[in-house]
C-alpha cells in the first residue's frame, strides 16, 4: 500500500490554509469583512489553538475549507468500497473494464483468529493462498486471451487485487473516514487500520489542528456495536435465515402520487402558493387542458433547475456484483444500503456473464465452487472473516437497498441505462426505470439514457450510434 498527498502541500502553503480555516472560525464573532479578518489572523499558532478549540466544541464545518488530495496505490477494492461508502468524498478509480488486470498483484494478509492473533500456521495458510490466487489470475489471463470482454472476465478476480485510485475530500469528511478506520467495524481488517494509521501520520504533518480532536474520538461510545445483542435473539427465536439472492429489482417503497406531488410543487414554487392551492390550480388547469399536466412535467424534465423532482423518493432492493458495486456506489445523492464484508456472505451467490455462459459456463462455476471449498477449509483451521474477504470473488453477489429522489434517479438513468453502460449495472437501473414508469408515468418520460430523452449523444465519436441521434459536438 502506498498513500501520498497531490498537489501543493508547501509548509508555506498550509499556513495560508490554516489562517483561512481560523478565519472561518473567527468571521462570526468578528467585526468588518472577511479580508480584514484574514489579515488579521497572521500568527500559526494562535490560529491552531484557535482551530482546535473550536473543534473542541464540536463546530467542526470549518474543517471543510481544508480539502487534501491522496492517491492510493496497490490497495485492494476493499478499500475502494470503503472509501467511497462515504458519500462527501470524491473518487476516480482506474477501470477494470478497459485495463488488463492480470499483472496488477494481490495483497496477502497475515490470517488471524477471532482474537486478533496470528495463527501458528499462518506460512502455510499463506502458500495456499497465494497458489489460489496466482490460478485466479492465469485463468482470468486466459479469458482474456480467448477474447473474452475484459468486463465479464474481471467477475472471476479475487477481491485481493491491486485497485489504484484518486480521492479527494475536506478535512471534515477526512475525520469521519479516519475515525472509522481506526475505531469502527473498520478496524479489525488489517489493511483499513493500516490506511488509518497512514492517513493519521499524513494529517499529523499537514493538519495539525485535527490531532487533539481525533484522540478524543477515540473515546466516544459510538463505534461499538450497540445492536451485537440482535443476532442472539434471532439464533434464540429459532428464525432461520437463508440469505437468498434477489432475482430481479423490487421496488420497496415510493412516494405516493409522485407525478401530482411533483406537479403541485412546481406550480408552489413559481406562484408562491400553498401545496392545496397549488393542488386545487393544477386540477382546473387539467379540466381545462388534459395535456397540460405532461407538458409540464416535459419542462421540468428538459430544464437545469429541477428540485421540484427531489421531492419525491423511490426505494429498491436488488441483486449486484461485487465487480459493479462501485458503479452504483459512486453515485452521491442518494441513500445506499450494502451489506458488511463481515460476516461472510454466501458465496454460492454469484453473477455470470452472458459471455462465460456462452463459452465455459461449467468451467466459471467450478471456480466458483473451488474457491468456496478453500474458504471454508481455511474457516476451519480458525482463520476469523476480516481475512476471508481477500477471497471474494469479483462476481459473488449481495442483495442492497437504495432510496433515490426522482432528480438523482434520471441523473442516473441517463449514465446508466446508456449503451455504452457496463450491462450489469444498466439491466438493474433499466429495471429500477421501468418500475417507476408504473407509479409515475409522466416521471418516467425523462428517464433513460441521454439519446432517448433529449434526442443527443454526450459520448462523441464513441456513441453507439443508437437511434441515429446527432452528436453532441463539442469545439
Amino acid at each position: 500500500m502506498n498513500v501520498k498527498v497531490l498537489g501543493n502541500v508547501s509548509n508555506k502553503e498550509r499556513e495560508k490554509i490554516i489562517q483561512l480555516i481560523a478565519t472561518a472560525g473567527k468571521l462570526s464573532r468578528s467585526d468588518g469583512t472577511v479580508s480584514t479578518v484574514f489579515e488579521s489572523n497572521s500568527d500559526y499558532e494562535k490560529n491552531v489553538k484557535l482551530i482546535q478549540r473550536i473543534l473542541k466544541s464540536g463546530h467542526r464545518s470549518i474543517a471543510e475549507h481544508d480539502y487534501l488530495v491522496f492517491a492510493l496505490e496497490d490497495v485492494t477494492p476493499i478499500v475502494e468500497q470503503t472509501m467511497i461508502n462515504h458519500r462527501l468524498a470524491s473518487f476516480t478509480v482506474k477501470s477494470r473494464r478497459n485495463v488488463d488486470f492480470r499483472n496488477v498483484g494481490f495483497y496477502t494478509p497475515n490470517f488471524m483468529n477471532n482474537n486478533g492473533n496470528v495463527l501458528v500456521n499462518n506460512e502455510a495458510l499463506q502458500f495456499l493462498y497465494n497458489k489460489s490466487m496466482i490460478e485466479l489470475f492465469n485463468k482470468y489471463g486466459e479469458l482474456v486471451d480467448r477474447g473474452l470482454p475484459f468486463e465479464d472476465c474481471r467477475y472471476i478476480l479475487p477481491y485481493s487485487y491491486h485497485s489504484n485510485f484518486i480521492m479527494g475530500c475536506d478535512v471534515n469528511v477526512l475525520f469521519r473516514v479516519i475515525g472509522d478506520l481506526l475505531y469502527g467495524k473498520e478496524s479489525k481488517i488489517t489493511e483499513l487500520k493500516e490506511l488509518g494509521l497512514i492517513l493519521t501520520d499524513i494529517i499529523e504533518e499537514l493538519v495539525p489542528y485535527l490531532m487533539e480532536t481525533l484522540e478524543r474520538e477515540s473515546k466516544r461510545g459510538y463505534y461499538e456495536d450497540k445492536l451485537d445483542f440482535l443476532d442472539n435473539e434471532i439464533l434464540d427465536a429459532g428464525i432461520n435465515i437463508d440469505n437468498e439472492l434477489l432475482s430481479n429489482v423490487n421496488m420497496i417503497e415510493y412516494t405516493k402520487y409522485p407525478d401530482l406531488l411533483v406537479l403541485c410543487h412546481l406550480i408552489k414554487r413559481r406562484k408562491r402558493v400553498s401545496f392545496y392551492e397549488a393542488q386545487e390550480i393544477l386540477y382546473k388547469l387539467i379540466d381545462k387542458n388534459p395535456s397540460i399536466a405532461r407538458e409540464m412535467m416535459q419542462g421540468l424534465l428538459h430544464s437545469k433547475k429541477q428540485r421540484e423532482l427531489e421531492q419525491v423518493n423511490f426505494t429498491f432492493e436488488m441483486p449486484i456484483s461485487l465487480a459493479v458495486l462501485t458503479h452504483i456506489t459512486r453515485h452521491r445523492m442518494q441513500s445506499l444500503e450494502v451489506p458488511d464484508f463481515v460476516p461472510m456472505w454466501n458465496l454460492d451467490d454469484y453473477i455470470v456473464p452472458e459471455s462465460i455462459k456462452n463459452t465455459c459456463n461449467e468451467e466459471f462455476k467450478e471456480i466458483f465452487a473451488n474457491n468456496k471449498k478453500l474458504v471454508d477449509f481455511f474457516k476451519k483451521k480458525g482463520v476469523r472473516d476480516e481475512d476471508l474477504i481477500y477471497f471474494y470473488l469479483s462476481g459473488n453477489a449481495c442483495n442492497i437497498s437504495t432510496t433515490m429522489n426522482g432528480r438523482t434517479l434520471e441523473w442516473i438513468s441517463r449514465m446508466r441505462c446508456c449503451n455504452k453502460a457496463q450491462w450489469e449495472i444498466r439491466d438493474l437501473i433499466n429495471a429500477c426505470v421501468e418500475k417507476v414508469k408504473d407509479v409515475a408515468p409522466l416521471i418516467g418520460e425523462g428517464l433513460g439514457p441521454t439519446c432517448r430523452v433529449e434526442g443527443y449523444c454526450p459520448e462523441g465519436t464513441d456513441s453507439c450510434n443508437n437511434r441515429g441521434v446527432v452528436f453532441k459536438k463539442v469545439k
